[in-house]
């Protein structure tokens, strides 16, 4: 026989009412039991009632009829068998139900222990989602603070791009109205090359007529020798003959006259070939000094003498003043000439300028130094270093040093007397450097130079007069050169405004220093290193240098010509 159990009305409905459902459920336990007790009680008693009254009914009848007395006792053992088997049965019902709620108790136990273990794990839970919560608020403002850095940077970023693609634009229109001029220019030089072609050829014409009026000229000459020659001749004889006559008049001997005869005409015969010498001398002179006047355009002076000689000039009958004319001529000429190759030239004005001072370092010495009152003022993500350079020295030296208390070599661009004399290194965030390549500026000469870098992909360009020298990338990429160091022209900085090395000092001449807090543009390059002037967006200058230390010398000089 199976009996259901039914739930009552206080189990507990939700999980939290469980302490108090185990409370009130650990005193029914025992009040059960003395509730089937007492239910049972009664039930036991009317059974003995019930018993008593028919083994009564049985003794009557007993009395009345003996025999099936035997039968009744059997029946009632019967039904005291089937109430026992009642009764085990509901007692055993009695003991699982105790049992049941045994059971009950023990897992609400462990349900309860359990339940304080998951209150503790999800207190600790929470616990460490709160500090969670405020590391990620912290991080959270970090990030926005971050996030509104990188927004003023890429605002600025944007704005120095299109100022960037605004002079881009512009030096391209610059570019385009060159073009066009120098395409006028190259039209009006080929008009110009046509016109001299055409001179060129005009001039061929008249020197082959020059030529050809030197050598008419030539034969007129020898044939005027020759006449002047055959005048003396025939003088000279009828001197002779007049002399022999008035010799055999007076009776003279004329052995003493005949050798002074012979002597005055081998006198002028002389003479005459000293003058044919002279004559032949003038001839190559004038040769060589219309050659001369023909490449330096002064033919219009002589063409015009000697069309007005050849217009002048008979060649049937040759008179004496021809040849003298021509040879005042050639005196003009040979003297224009003689002036010309004499006369110096202009000196030409500077073409360099806009450098506004020079600083002129010595020798090495470690005193020699220039520095600026204040460094870098705000951070640098972005650099540009431009100066003009001259040493004689075997190295470059240090031209800049930056440094910070943090770090000694936060900027360098030094070279050392060593192995590699044709290098210098560029220093940003010690130890990180690039070499660049400098064979070109230890001639002696000016040579401009120009050091850029964008903490933007790490990219980096060298410039030596106008020219890619070197190029690179991630050097430095993100990096950020910091305000408030010691700024130092000439030395290098072991510490911070000292610790310095002669054998890394700059011997030499700088002009025109200047640093930018920008990437330049290659057309900027070009037009510093051409004379134009600086252009916009210098932090620093030679202007802003506070102490020249040692035997630094400053010398103001607008044109680089002058910075002597």
């Amino acid at each position: 026989m199976q009996r259901t159990i039914q739930k009552s009305d206080t189990e507990p409905k939700s999980f939290f009412q469980f302490k108090s459902y185990q409370k009130n459920l650990r005193r029914p336990a025992l009040s059960r039991r003395t509730r089937w007790a007492r239910k049972m009680l009664p039930v036991c008693l009317l059974l003995a009632a019930v018993c008593l009254q028919g083994s009564l009914l049985q003794e009557a009848r007993t009395k009345d009829q003996r025999k099936p007395f035997f039968e009744r006792f059997r029946r009632l053992e019967e039904q005291f068998r089937r109430f026992q088997e009642v009764t085990l049965l509901r007692l055993q019902g009695i003991a699982g139900n105790y049992n049941i709620s045994y059971n009950i108790d023990t897992r609400f136990r462990l349900l309860a222990e359990q339940y304080d273990t998951v209150a503790a794990a999800l207190n600790a839970s929470h616990a460490a989602l709160q500090e969670d919560l405020g590391s990620l608020k912290t991080w959270m403002k970090k990030l926005q603070r971050r996030t509104k850095k990188l927004a003023s940077k890429l605002s600025s970023l944007a704005e120095s791009l299109s100022e960037s693609r605004k002079q881009s634009s512009g030096e391209r229109l610059q570019l385009s109205a060159l073009l066009s001029n120098l395409t006028l220019q190259t039209a009006g030089h080929t008009a110009d090359l046509t016109a001299l072609r055409a001179s060129r050829n005009t001039l061929q014409k008249e020197l082959a007529s020059l030529r050809e009026a030197s050598r008419s000229q030539g034969t007129k000459l020898e044939a005027l020798e020759q006449q002047l020659k055959n005048r003396l001749h025939k003088e000279v004889l009828a001197s002779g003959h007049h002399e022999l006559a008035a010799a055999q008049r007076l009776n003279q001997t004329p052995q003493d006259k005949l050798p002074e005869a012979g002597g005055s005409q081998g006198h002028r015969v002389k003479k005459l070939h000293a003058k044919h010498k002279q004559r032949k001398k003038l001839g190559e002179k004038r040769q060589q000094l219309l050659a001369q006047a023909a490449k330096r355009r002064l033919q219009s002076s002589l063409f015009h003498g000697n069309k007005t000689l050849g217009q002048e000039r008979q060649p049937e009958t040759p008179t004496v003043p021809e040849p003298q004319a021509a040879r005042q001529q050639l005196r003009r000429v040979a003297k224009i000439s003689q002036e010309q190759l004499q006369s110096p030239s202009p000196e030409k004005p500077g073409t360099i300028c806009n450098v506004d001072s020079m600083l002129l370092f010595p020798n090495k010495s470690t005193e020699n130094f220039a520095t600026f009152g204040q460094g870098f003022q705000t951070g640098l993500h972005e650099l540009s270093v431009c100066s003009w350079v001259s040493t004689h020295a075997r190295s470059l030296g240090t031209i800049l040093s930056y440094a910070t208390e943090e770090n000694d070599n936060k900027l360098v661009l030094h070279g050392r007397n060593t192995a590699a004399l044709a290098s210098i290194h560029f220093v940003i965030g010690d130890p990180a450097f690039r070499e660049l390549p400098v064979e070109q500026l230890l001639d002696g000469g000016w040579h401009h130079m120009c050091v850029i870098w964008s903490s933007i992909q790490g990219k980096y360009w060298f410039y030596v007069d106008r020219r890619l020298a070197s190029t690179g990338s991630k050097f430095q990429e993100g990096y950020e050169i910091p305000p408030g160091g010691s700024l130092v022209l000439g030395q290098e900085q072991d510490v911070v405004g000292g610790g310095f090395d002669p054998s890394e000092a700059f011997v030499g001449r700088l002009s025109g220093f200047a640093i930018w807090n920008r990437t330049l543009m290659p057309g900027e390059v070009s037009s510093i290193a051409i004379g134009k002037g600086l252009p916009r967006g210098t932090i620093l200058r030679l202007a802003d240098v506070s102490s020249l230390n040692g035997s630094v010398q400053k010398v103001n000089c607008t044109c680089l010509e002058h910075c002597l």
